[in-house]
């Protein structure tokens, strides 16, 4: 446990975990991505939170063998709450998506509503194939029909920071998934 910002936040998940998860997810995509012929690969990071897993995980995948061409987009269904409302893109892409596979990163599947959304723009504007990978699953909170491809870790039902992740823009920098104790 660490205190941060007068915070005691308790490791979920450590760096070297997270580190060897990404390496995992890598190599398992690179030996699908050998068997399906996946071309022309167009990942798509899920601003903010997942920018941190996002550049590892492509970096992973580098070392994989995996060249994908990168994107960000801007999403948001929190605004400054934590509960999830309707979504809306802040920020698109620049890349046509249409007849390309699509790899979407997010750092973590909560109610699905987000990727669900995500997901479902990509194919209305034509991309071939539409996968998802994130840090963190969170089954307990699902609202929308949706799965990832890739998954580093089943999330508990806490409410989790670090790694990306924030409490009101705090505690994105930490270097592992934690817990804040008590009210955060």
């Amino acid at each position: 446990m660490i205190v941060v910002r007068g915070k005691k936040i308790s490791t979920l998940y450590s760096a070297q975990e997270i580190a060897q998860r990404n390496a995992d997810m890598a190599a398992d995509m690179a030996a699908r991505a050998k068997g399906s012929g996946h071309k022309d690969l167009l990942v798509i990071a899920i601003l903010k939170g997942s920018f941190i897993f996002a550049a590892d995980l492509i970096r992973a995948m580098h070392d994989s063998g995996i060249a994908p061409e990168v994107e960000f987009i801007t999403l948001s269904s929190y605004g400054s709450g934590t509960e999830a409302g309707k979504v809306q893109i802040l920020r698109d892409i620049d890349s046509d998506p249409r007849d390309r596979d699509i790899l979407l990163i997010d750092d973590i599947l909560e109610s699905g509503n987000t990727l669900k959304f995500a997901q479902d723009l990509m194919v209305e504007r034509g991309a071939r194939n539409v996968e998802i990978a994130v840090l963190l699953d969170k089954h307990s909170r699902r609202k929308a029909q949706v799965t990832a491809d890739y998954v580093g870790f089943e999330c508990p039902d806490h409410f989790v920071v670090g790694y990306g992740m924030d409490v009101a823009f705090a505690f994105r920098e930490l270097p592992f998934v934690g817990v804040v104790e008590g009210n955060a």
